[in-house]
């Protein structure tokens, strides 16, 4: 049977397989592996006890972390593997790591009752996660849920789980005990059900006027942080905490505010049923496709 030489079907594969990639996609996964590479280099670190340069990694994942998905967003790079590898990557480095520093530095003395912690505080991190990412797929969402995270969000609780260390390099004692009830506090407020605030939505544009003494700021903080990173890490944990309460306040305004709107919109029919127009749906922030921490 006589074969034609050129196969236009297996030539358009090839052609898929040879397109190139924009590199406008590829930064900010490249960002986020070099989060990944902090994380794991932050293990090592515990390991070979040297807690100061761990939890440095740490924060510098953090930071990246932070970064990655707005770089995403403005230059358009978004993709659906660049989210699934933000989650995995979430995962590692606020999950494992940070549990395994804990681990190294005060719980192991603990037995298995530390170990244990510290199995808790990264499982958590992958509940905290998976449950994000289903959340942020539901059409019902309301458009003021992107104000709000459920819990506190995997990297934000990797660094207040921290906090003992903190207290360590300021010459301030704290019992492996009472790390470990920090430990499971901590991975508890990452499952529960209490709003966050997430701060998605404030700060997308800075009024012109603003931007000097917002790059003053940034500059002073990246300073402290350099020159004072325990007493900055530690104010910064402990108001954090301390702030908390504040998403519940808010969430229950916005659930008022939903209230007083379904009364307002609600029609009297003749026959004297009432008929409630469905909510709108859920706006779309231009994230990464809906995965993004």
């Amino acid at each position: 049977m006589n074969y034609s030489r050129f196969d236009p079907e297996r030539h358009q594969r090839r052609m898929r397989r040879l397109r190139q990639i924009p590199v406008r996609v590829l930064v900010p996964n490249v960002i986020t592996l070099l989060a990944l590479c902090a994380g794991l280099t932050g293990i090592r670190l515990a390991i070979e006890e040297r807690y100061e340069l761990a939890l440095g990694a740490i924060v510098f994942a953090a930071a990246l972390d932070a970064v990655d998905g707005r770089v995403a967003r403005m230059i358009k790079g978004t993709s659906r593997f660049g989210a699934e590898l933000d989650s995995l990557a979430d995962f590692v480095n606020f999950g494992v790591a940070p549990g395994l520093i804990l681990y190294f530095w005060g719980l192991k003395p603990l037995g298995n009752i530390g170990w244990i912690a510290a199995m808790v505080f990264a499982i958590c991190a992958a509940l905290r996660l998976a449950r994000f990412n289903v959340q942020i797929e539901d059409p019902n969402r309301p458009p003021w849920a992107g104000n709000f995270f459920t819990g506190i969000p995997a990297p934000a609780g990797a660094i207040a789980v921290l906090l003992p260390i903190y207290f360590y390099f300021l010459q301030v004692p704290v019992p492996a005990a009472l790390t470990l009830i920090y430990t499971f506090v901590i991975a508890g407020l990452m499952i529960s059900r209490l709003p966050v605030l997430s701060g998605k939505k404030y700060g997308a544009r800075v009024p012109r006027e603003l931007v000097m003494p917002v790059i003053l700021v940034a500059v002073c903080l990246i300073a402290l942080l350099v020159s004072y990173p325990w007493y900055l890490l530690t104010a910064g944990t402990i108001v954090y905490l301390a702030l908390l309460p504040l998403g519940w306040f808010s969430r229950k305004r916005f659930l008022e505010a939903d209230a007083q709107a379904v009364k307002a919109r609600t029609s009297v029919v003749t026959d004297g049923t009432q008929v409630v127009p469905p909510a709108p749906p859920a706006e779309h922030d231009g994230e990464r496709p809906a995965r993004l921490n």
